[in-house]
Parts: C-alpha cells; sequence; structure tokens
C-alpha cells in the first residue's frame, strides 16, 4: 500500500477514531440510514466479502449459511471486528487491505458488500473496478452509502461539510458512485434514492463472460 495514495494517512486517521466509531455513526444510523444495511446484508449469498467491514456493524444481518470475508484497511477497526464476531459466535475471515487492491484472485466471490465505504475510498473507480474483479461471473454486488443530492441547495451543503471531512477522516458527502459502477461493467437490479438524495442502496450484477 503506497504512502503516495493517501491511504497510510488515512489509515491512521481511522484507527485513532476506531473506539469512537459505533458510537457516533449510531446517530446517524437512526437519521439517515435506517434499514439500510439490513436491505443489502439480507440479499448476500454464498462465498460474501465484505469491503470496508469496519467493527463488523453488518454481521449480524447476514443470513445464515453464508461465508464471510471482511476486509478493511485499519486494524484497530478490525479489532474490533473480531470481538464482535467472537460475541456472535461468528466464523469471518478478515484481512488487513485496501479496497484499491484487494487482495484476493480473480473471480473469489459470489457476493461483494460494500456499506458506508465508497465515500471514503481516495480512489472510488479503482476500488469499485477491484469489486468488480474478485466477483464471480452473474456475482451480486450490494451498496449502501451517502451520496451527493440531486437538490442544489442539499448538495451545496454536502459540498460545504465535504471541506472538513474530507480534511478529517477523507469522507467525501459529494460522490455519485452509480455511474461508476455502470461503467465497470455491472448491471443495476436495483437503486434506490432515499432522504432528499442523499441515500443511495444499489444492487447490481457482474454479467457473465457471455454478457448473459
Amino acid at each position: 500500500m503506497s504512502k503516495d495514495n493517501g491511504v497510510d494517512r488515512l489509515r491512521a486517521k481511522w484507527d485513532q477514531y476506531a473506539p469512537r466509531y459505533d458510537r457516533d455513526i449510531s446517530f446517524f444510523e437512526r437519521l439517515q440510514f435506517r434499514g439500510g444495511r439490513e436491505w443489502v446484508c439480507s440479499q448476500a449469498h454464498g462465498d460474501v466479502l465484505e469491503v470496508a467491514v469496519g467493527t463488523g456493524l453488518n454481521l449480524p444481518l447476514y443470513p445464515h449459511g453464508v461465508r464471510l470475508t471482511g476486509v478493511d484497511f485499519s486494524p484497530a477497526m478490525l479489532e474490533l471486528a473480531r470481538v464482535r464476531a467472537a460475541g456472535l459466535g461468528q466464523d469471518i475471515d478478515l484481512h488487513e487491505g485496501d479496497a484499491q487492491a484487494l487482495p484476493f484472485p480473480d473471480a473469489s466471490f459470489d457476493t461483494v458488500v460494500c456499506t458506508l465505504g465508497l465515500c471514503g475510498f481516495p480512489d472510488e473507480r479503482t476500488a469499485i473496478a477491484e469489486m468488480h474483479r474478485v466477483l464471480r461471473p452473474n456475482g451480486t454486488l450490494l451498496l449502501l452509502d451517502h451520496v451527493g443530492s440531486h437538490h442544489r441547495l442539499i448538495y451545496f451543503g454536502q459540498w460545504l461539510l465535504e471541506k472538513l471531512t474530507v480534511r478529517t477522516l477523507g469522507d467525501y458527502q459529494t460522490r455519485r458512485p452509480l455511474p461508476l459502477v455502470e461503467q465497470a461493467g455491472f448491471v443495476i437490479h436495483r437503486q434506490e434514492r432515499l432522504k432528499a438524495g442523499m441515500v443511495e442502496r444499489v444492487a447490481a450484477t457482474k454479467p457473465s463472460a457471455e454478457g448473459s
């Protein structure tokens, strides 16, 4: 992982922030993202990779029988995910790694999940391409994130807030990843915009080599 792409600097910030993450995100979970994690995780199947697994908040929400792998660039966040998994009696294979260079072979997973992660990767286009690479043909991509609103005044407020959040945690407020998902070769099956266009849920498929 190169220092030039900002990952090392961001890792240090997230390691420091990790003990406060669950408490701080809980307000936004209730206000902005309610039901989003459940929407995403309920559709996961087979061999599942969660990118930016964080502290493991999604772990209790997956269907029984899925085989979970998680990756995150913050060792401190991963340690909290390990504690959560142990408390749930859940088996999950956790890896430290960069979403922009996933440490897995091509076509390794049936489902890739990313919740509240694309807003924080230095290069979200590369991260989406990596998710496409590690998915098997006909595999499923499931996303939840905050995105740039289509309402101009709200978008302006997000743009102002972004000046602070990018500097503190590398968190972008105005990204709109859906076009990048389509450009990466995914077929969108379901897309929802909520909360005045500030929250997006996406379910997409990586077509087979034959394009079916």
